[in-house]
């Protein structure tokens, strides 16, 4: 058997290696997303944190007992988000001349009506997802925010567990009694 077929297969085939490091948040969670709970069950807590984050205008998406978790999203347009980067199918609102040239020929035109109807759909939407997991006494939260342009393209994502919306759905669960 000739080694010429092997040494082929393995050039082609190559190395494949792990991460060095497994995937982070960046920015990483701020820490008031983070909080000791001794006082109050688990089940207290999910009630609360369902309580607040619908009050918040969030969709409760999933909730469950064991380990206590829920995820909640929410969605808003933006309207005008990257539509001046957006070159795709522009054209005025009531209308546009075109003037076009090649081999040799010259043709021109001029598009008369409300042909704008796309720069009035063309908003993007962010889709905000929360989490909350209750392990023993403490409570954990992350936030995170995508923003999706008219196409379904995914724009942008970030983390977003911040100290004032953590600290925000904090003060919202203490509303309730006892103190989450």
């Amino acid at each position: 058997m000739r080694p010429w077929p092997l040494l082929a297969m393995l050039a082609l085939v190559g190395c494949q290696s792990v991460p060095a490091t497994l995937p982070v948040a960046d920015p990483p969670p701020a820490p008031a997303c983070h909080w000791r709970s001794a006082a109050v069950p688990a089940d207290e807590i999910l009630r609360r944190a369902v309580v607040a984050l619908e009050n918040d205008g969030f969709l409760i998406r999933h909730t469950a007992t064991a380990p206590a978790l829920v995820s909640a999203e929410r969605t808003r347009i933006l309207p005008g988000y990257g539509s001046r980067d957006d070159g795709w199918g522009r054209h005025g609102v009531f209308g546009g001349i075109g003037l076009n040239g090649g081999r040799g020929g010259f043709g021109g035109g001029v598009m008369i009506g409300f042909g704008g109807v796309g720069s009035l759909t063309r908003d993007a939407t962010e889709l905000e997802r929360v989490s909350l997991l209750v392990s023993g006494s403490e409570v954990r939260v992350s936030r995170d925010l995508q923003v999706i342009d008219w196409r379904g393209e995914l724009a942008e994502a970030r983390s977003a567990s911040t100290d004032a919306f953590c600290g925000d759905l904090r003060r919202a669960m203490r509303a309730g009694r006892g103190t989450p």
